[in-house]
């Protein structure tokens, strides 16, 4: 059974309230840390309220995770042309006033509770612990500095430079300027390899048994992922580039990301599942065990989180797998369905073209969406074993990284350290999953083997992780690391022109779709079957298909509709803006920059 996030006692509620309660009580504070931190029981309870903001309402529960990186080159908040702080949001119109985010409980503060929590607990078990490698206290502070890099890799992606608070805050210490996000990149990265020393692999102890405990797989995956991030390119005030910190240049950094995705694969402590379909589907099942895909999940309690509320296939009203009528506010662009090889097993997870309608007697029917609001597939109502009866929560916990992009990571670092040769192998994994095997001569061996260049692995790689993560809002930071936002953007645009006028890549790409209903596992004809997905599929099937839709068509993808992909920028307007609300109350210490 999942564990709640909210589970901090009186005592240490009291303890970790907020840091203004106890910035002139040095003594009180010290009372409590030491009866605190000297205690397994009460350090795992207050290591637990680091976590405890991420569920928060405006904190990761209901903004981070709902609205950062909606639009990018596959996928797309479904109603970008409309009109409201939340398409704004998606399509790059970033103001410091946005309605929606412009309030004192936001993520910003949330990241910022949870920091402080995190350097009290790291103050305290480093203190009064005695924590070592192997021993619970050496767990609980390898959790509570992977934690805080968790809100630190989290504010980094979304705001770029931001402020570094690294001790728990001081009557000194309340108002501070931004640092450079090089500097943060460093004590984070330092921060992990610490942990990495101190937690176990998955199901080493039993603290690592769950997906959502701390563990070294995981803390050495996050820490190469951190890596790429700072050695890549991202938008500073003075321009898009790299870091000029020798310190983090690609020559240094990249050994040390290579040695810690090596350092997951060998230990055998996690493993791609056996289908692609089987990540989710455990997901949307909230098995947590440890040792699978999932290295680390945000855990929600049932009446909290809001994946699939966002991300879900569309159900238009409370039906036999629901009583939250939610889902399709995000999916694919029009066009990536068709990107994917039709034999790819990734596509029809990730793709789906239809929602489920108004429920008659409580029963809904499969119906067909338009060619411009695709639904994700990745999280669905029907996968789960909980009917969700909340309003605005479904409970689903958020996989913040799992084992496939261990491979893909190795992949591009082994390209740009050694070659395509070297790379090869992750990359054939991977697609052996996506892939049946009666296929992989073709799709995986013969694929791989052709990409003969560091360039064309390095493009395989860019396709790779769209057909593999699209949906997970990763896309976003990977693109802003790559130096490939914008362009990436533009191509987008082009591709949907193209699709709707059946020109270019998709010129093949059938008109008109033909649906019948089938059989569901309970017998009830809810199931569309449908004729037309597939390039080749153009045969007048009226005959067997009784349903039929004009699916693209000139008009199927408007201007409008189009176009509200981005309405500024990408590339410089890669970040957040700090919102007005923390500008106002930093005693003039923060400004925001690019504009905003």
């Amino acid at each position: 059974m999942k564990k709640a996030i909210y589970i901090i006692s009186l005592v240490l509620a009291c303890f970790l309230i907020s840091c203004e309660d106890f910035l002139e009580a040095p003594s009180q504070s010290t009372l409590d840390e030491s009866l605190i931190f000297s205690n397994p029981t009460l350090a795992s309870m207050a290591v637990d309220g680091i976590k405890e903001p991420l569920g928060q309402t405006n904190s990761y529960r209901g903004r981070f995770i709902p609205f950062y990186g909606a639009n990018t080159d596959i996928e797309w908040n479904n109603s970008s042309d409309g009109t409201g702080p939340t398409q704004e949001l998606a399509r790059y119109e970033n103001s410091a006033t946005n309605t929606y985010m412009n309030t004192t409980n936001n993520a910003w503060a949330m990241m910022y509770l949870g920091i402080e929590r995190a350097n009290i607990c790291i103050r305290g078990l480093r203190t009064f612990g005695d924590p070592a490698p192997g021993n619970e206290m050496g767990q609980l502070l390898g959790e509570a500095l992977t934690l805080r890099s968790i809100y630190y890799a989290d504010l980094l992606k979304a705001w770029g430079d931001v402020v570094a608070r690294f001790e728990p805050v001081s009557s000194t210490t309340i108002y501070l300027t931004k640092s450079s996000r090089d500097d943060l990149y460093k004590q984070v990265i330092a921060d992990l390899g610490e942990a990495a020393t101190l937690v176990g692999w998955p199901n080493e102890t039993e603290a690592t048994t769950s997906t959502e405990r701390i563990n070294r797989a995981f803390v050495k995956a996050l820490r190469a992922r951190l890596i790429l991030r700072a050695a890549g390119y991202s938008q500073y005030p003075d321009g898009i580039r790299r870091s000029n910190d020798p310190e983090l240049s690609v020559a240094t950094l990249y050994p040390i990301a290579l040695q810690e995705c090596k350092d997951v694969i060998n230990s055998h402590t996690a493993q791609l599942e056996s289908t692609f379909e089987k990540v989710f589907r455990l997901m949307c099942e909230e098995d947590i065990t440890a040792g699978g895909e999932s290295l680390w999940e945000i855990p929600f309690a049932a009446g909290r989180g809001r994946v699939a509320f966002t991300y879900a296939v569309k159900h238009r009203s409370v039906d036999q797998y629901t009583g939250q009528p939610r889902g399709g506010t995000v999916g694919p662009l029009p066009f990536f369905f068709y990107d994917f090889d039709e034999k790819d097993t990734r596509r029809d997870v990730t793709c789906v073209p239809y929602q489920y309608g108004t429920a008659v007697n409580g029963v809904a029917t499969q119906e067909l969406r338009s060619l411009d609001s695709w639904c994700f597939g990745k999280w669905r109502y029907e996968w789960m074993d909980r009917y969700v009866t909340s309003t605005n929560d479904d409970g689903l916990n958020k996989i913040y990284l799992r084992y496939a992009e261990v491979l893909l990571m190795a992949a591009e670092i082994e390209n740009e350290l050694n070659g395509p040769g070297a790379a090869a192998p992750y990359l054939k994994q991977l697609r052996q999953r996506a892939f049946a095997q009666a296929d992989w001569p073709v799709k995986v061996d013969a694929y791989v083997n052709s990409l003969a260049s560091k360039e064309q692995m390095f493009d395989a790689i860019v396709d790779e992780f769209a057909f593999e993560f699209c949906g997970e809002m990763e896309r976003k930071s990977a693109l802003i690391r790559w130096n490939l936002l914008g362009a990436k953007m533009d191509e987008a645009l082009v591709k949907m022109d193209n699709l709707r006028n059946m020109t270019g890549e998709y010129s093949d790409v059938p008109a008109n779709l033909y649906y019948r209903y089938v059989a569901d596992e309970d017998g009830q004809k809810t199931k569309l079957q449908i004729y037309g997905l597939n390039r080749g599929e153009t045969a007048d099937m009226s005959g067997e298909y009784p349903g039929f839709e004009e699916w693209v068509t000139t008009d199927a993808i408007s201007e409008n509709k189009r176009t509200s992909l981005f309405r500024n920028d990408p590339d410089s307007h890669q970040f957040w803006p700090i919102w007005q609300v923390f500008i106002d109350a930093s005693n003039g210490m923060l400004t925001n920059d690019y504009g905003y």
